[in-house]
């Protein structure tokens, strides 16, 4: 009895993950690669692999997917490539990624952050394939979306495919927003031509930029099952990974766009960095809560409400600092606009405190934007819908080309 009890227990250990996986409304890029008499599984079989990932790699039951790579006896892992706060996460934004060993698989890791940020012909020589596995937060200022299009340039040189594990974009997949950056402020946050937030997955955008900069490489995509343009990261079913020290939620990913973009445009504001609340907030020590949090609301901006806050971060400039402000909530994912909510939140605070709100260096607000264009037309008087609405000009060009590309209905 008790053998049996014991076979019953462990039975239902090994199914129990399977059968939550199946319940799931979407289907990861890994999982169809891998599960029983998947159709994309000659695109690994036999073959030497490399694999460019992250914490946020992980499968629909949380597993990384470089352990269950390393562990499956169909293909022989023998390389791991880092970006931005490495392997396992745990660098620090903009801190160099260094050349080591895994700890967990012993594996040698290529940075992809440091003296170069395109694998090299060494590093990619003795693969038939390089697996990209990254969780975005659907930024063009989130650096794994340049990550993605300087692999795409390193397997077109070195005649290696790559395959891109699909995974949600978490704002959805039916809004951009944003300028297009200029030539002379193209950067690592400014890589290719797309607009600020680009409305496409890993996979999608992997697709246009192959096409688009007619790069030729020879690009796989494993699709999601059951991925809609409309959903949201809450209607995925998925549990959200970690995909750098500061969004450690789907709430940072969704508000990322949005107050990363309000502090890189205003000196001297803190988004919630340094407290429990990352890119949450929006304070400074000069700021009225209520103030802010009643001129903010009686916009109605879509999707968002407003709750006046008073905090002290732990770290960072305004460390131990008494700030107010206001902390975004979004209450309806599908109507939020991450950037235009970014504009209209610098608008207020300009009319609230126009001695106080300073724009930063021209470098980095082009750096940011693409263009320096926002402090002109600000200056100028025009308003966050009329901002825009000027976006609407290069918007056409990228749509087109972006629909070829798209993936997902």
């Amino acid at each position: 009895m008790k053998r049996l009890f014991l076979f019953a227990t462990l039975l239902w250990a090994a199914l129990l993950p399977k059968l939550i996986a199946a319940e799931l409304p979407v289907t990861l890029g890994i999982d169809r690669l891998l599960e029983p008499g998947s159709e994309f599984a000659p695109l690994i079989e036999g073959k030497r692999v490399g694999l460019i990932t992250n914490p946020s790699g992980v499968d629909g039951q949380l597993v990384p997917t470089v352990d269950r790579l390393a562990r499956d006896p169909r293909l022989r892992l023998i390389r791991l490539f880092g970006p931005e706060h490495g392997i396992r996460g745990e660098i620090a934004a903009g801190e160099r990624v260094a050349d080591a060993r895994d700890s967990q698989t012993g594996l040698p890791v290529v940075s992809l952050y440091g003296a170069t940020k395109r694998p090299s012909r060494e590093a990619v020589r003795d693969l038939d394939v390089l697996l990209f596995d990254i969780q975005d937060v659907g930024s063009r200022t989130y650096t794994y979306l340049s990550t993605l299009g300087e692999a795409l340039h390193a397997c077109a040189e070195h005649d290696v495919p790559l395959v891109v594990l699909d995974r949600p974009n978490p704002l959805g997949g039916l809004r951009f927003e944003g300028p297009l950056v200029e030539p002379s402020y193209r950067s690592f946050i400014g890589w290719g031509p797309v607009p600020v937030t680009h409305g496409m997955t890993f996979g999608e955008a992997a697709r246009y930029f192959n096409s688009r900069l007619a790069i030729g490489c020879a690009l796989h995509v494993v699709p999601l099952r059951g991925w809609r343009r409309t959903m949201s990261w809450a209607d995925t079913g998925l549990l959200w990974s970690i995909t750098s020290p500061h969004v450690p939620h789907a709430t940072q990913a969704m508000l990322y766009t949005t107050t990363g973009m309000i502090t890189s445009t205003v000196r001297d504001l803190n988004n919630g960095v340094g407290s429990t609340m990352p890119f949450e907030t929006v304070a400074a020590p000069f700021i009225d809560a209520v103030r802010l949090e009643q001129a903010l609301s009686a916009r109605n901006l879509p999707g968002v409400r407003f709750q006046a806050i008073h905090y002290k971060p732990f770290y960072g400039r305004y460390a131990n600092a008494p700030l107010q402000g206001v902390r975004l909530r979004v209450v309806e994912a599908e109507n939020f606009r991450p950037l235009f909510t970014a504009v209209a939140i610098v608008e207020t605070l300009r009319n609230l405190y126009p001695k106080q709100i300073k724009f930063v260096d021209d470098r980095t607000l082009g750096t940011h934007w693409g263009n320096t264009a926002l402090r002109r037309q600000l200056e100028q008087g025009l308003g966050a819908e009329a901002i825009a609405r000027s976006w609407a000009e290069e918007h056409a060009g990228f749509s087109a080309a972006r629909q070829q590309a798209l993936l997902y209905e």
